[in-house]
């Protein structure tokens, strides 16, 4: 697991520690049905372009097979099931200490259906990057494929509540009595995605058309890795259910949205950069939060302001935008405060650069030195990676752009001292108007040059 969302596991866990599992309406769901392990918090979208709901659920299904998923004597006869646990990567766009690691795992595919789930994890990740900003930093991630061989296909509560099926994962609907929400079994989950080099989030693909699907987030004190999204394979709508939860890893975001009933906002100020108890004109006034962003006309629809009702309150508390992801799935859009938070996780937890030299190990001034850049969309305006050489701090302009240089033709000189040679990558994006944030987007690598 990568330090950045190692780091936001805590502040994730702080601020999902309200329990919120009776609230009237749109709330959470009534009490989660007899399961295995502890509860969890989860978050689920009743209606594909409605707002968000939470509630706690067993971290363990009740449909799960208990041997494992090698179990059934049948399928250990089975050629097929030598799949079970095989790694496909879908995007290894470099190595894993430098980018953000997604593990797609299917539940609900027999040993006949493996590549159903790989065409079908094809298809939801792209979903997910046709959508800004994880179109414009797609480069950023790499991500692997986990097969889970089921012994039969589908998804228990689909069609109707009565059904079930023996899989993987223990994929239902109607968890926590809930039609839409959609539980998986979380041991069983990380059996799984154990099996990838590297996991920072999860996405399970539950073989299904009906739109279904949940957010389990804050995991990575218990599972190493931060979060576990689920959505229904055949529903374009439950895309947008993975593309929210990623954020609140990733971004560190609130939901957007209030709950009938709950009145005024009772904490301080909150951590999040998508929620504030400032109006407008204290944030301008404080220069903190979304202030750079105010009065800009937003992708979401409108202006950035200051709109009353979020982080699950009616009263007290400002959103950023009328509307956005993370308010409601009538929209794949974030706004423009979600958007620059965004692009932060990524570099929290992923390098645009990567030296092809080891840095720990010396270089003379004939010695080629290399780097790697993440291969970012920068057709669509928010990616501006610019690559730049530097000896002993100062910029050699002539090298702009190159991946490979000789230190002698950078300018070391040949005085028999040792100096310092860095790569350095800054993304000037338009996207990012913080400074601090603006510093997280840079990348760079320094060796020590000697005669």
């Amino acid at each position: 697991m990568h330090t950045g969302l190692r780091r936001s596991a805590a502040a994730t866990v702080l601020a999902l520690s309200v329990s919120l599992t009776a609230v009237d309406g749109a709330g959470a769901a009534d009490a989660p049905p007899a399961g295995t392990g502890p509860y969890v918090d989860v978050e689920y979208f009743p209606e594909p372009t409605g707002g968000g709901a939470r509630t706690s659920v067993p971290a363990g299904s009740p449909h799960t097979q208990p041997d494992g998923p090698t179990a059934s004597e049948s399928r250990e006869r089975s050629a097929a099931a030598s799949e079970d646990g095989e790694v496909v990567p879908l995007a290894e766009t470099g190595p894993t200490a430098d980018r953000l690691d997604v593990t797609i795992i299917g539940d609900g595919y027999t040993a006949a259906e493996q590549d159903d789930f790989l065409e079908d994890a094809r298809a939801k990740w792209d979903e997910v990057t046709d959508i800004d900003p994880y179109k414009s930093y797609e480069g950023l991630f790499n991500v692997w494929a986990v097969k889970a061989v089921s012994e039969d296909s589908g998804v228990t509560g689909d069609p109707t509540r009565d059904v079930v099926r023996k899989t993987a994962l223990g994929s239902y609907f109607w968890c926590g009595d809930t039609e839409r929400l959609i539980c998986v079994d979380l041991d069983r989950t990380k059996t799984y995605a154990d099996r990838a080099p590297a996991t920072d989030l999860v996405i399970v693909v539950s073989n299904s058309a009906k739109y279904g699907g949940a957010g389990y987030s804050g995991l990575a004190a218990d599972y190493g890795y931060d979060g576990v999204s689920t959505l229904s394979s055949d529903n374009d709508r439950s895309t947008l259910i993975a593309a929210h939860e990623m954020a609140h890893s990733i971004g560190l975001l609130a939901d957007e949205y209030q709950y009938e009933g709950y009145g005024d906002y009772p904490y301080p100020e909150p951590a999040h950069p998508n929620a504030s108890t400032l109006t407008a004109d204290d944030m301008a006034r404080q220069r903190t939060k979304w202030a750079a962003w105010l009065g800009e006309t937003d992708p979401s629809g409108g202006v950035v302001g200051t709109f009353e009702g979020a982080d699950y309150y009616e009263y007290g508390v400002y959103r950023p935008t009328e509307n956005s992801i993370m308010r409601s799935l009538n929209t794949d859009r974030f706004n423009l405060p979600g958007r620059e938070a965004m692009i932060a996780g990524f570099y929290r937890s992923a390098n645009a650069l990567t030296p092809l030299r080891n840095t720990a190990t010396g270089a003379t001034r004939f010695t080629r030195l290399s780097v790697e850049l993440a291969d970012l969309d920068t057709g669509t305006g928010l990616s501006r990676p610019q690559l730049r050489w530097y000896v002993d701090g100062r910029e050699a302009r002539h090298a702009r752009g190159r991946t490979s240089v000789l230190p002698a033709a950078l300018g070391v000189p040949a005085d028999r001292r040792t100096h310092k040679v860095t790569a350095k990558v800054v993304d000037t994006t338009t996207a990012v108007r913080s400074h601090a944030v603006r510093d997280l987007t840079s990348n760079s690598a320094t060796w020590t040059v000697g005669r």
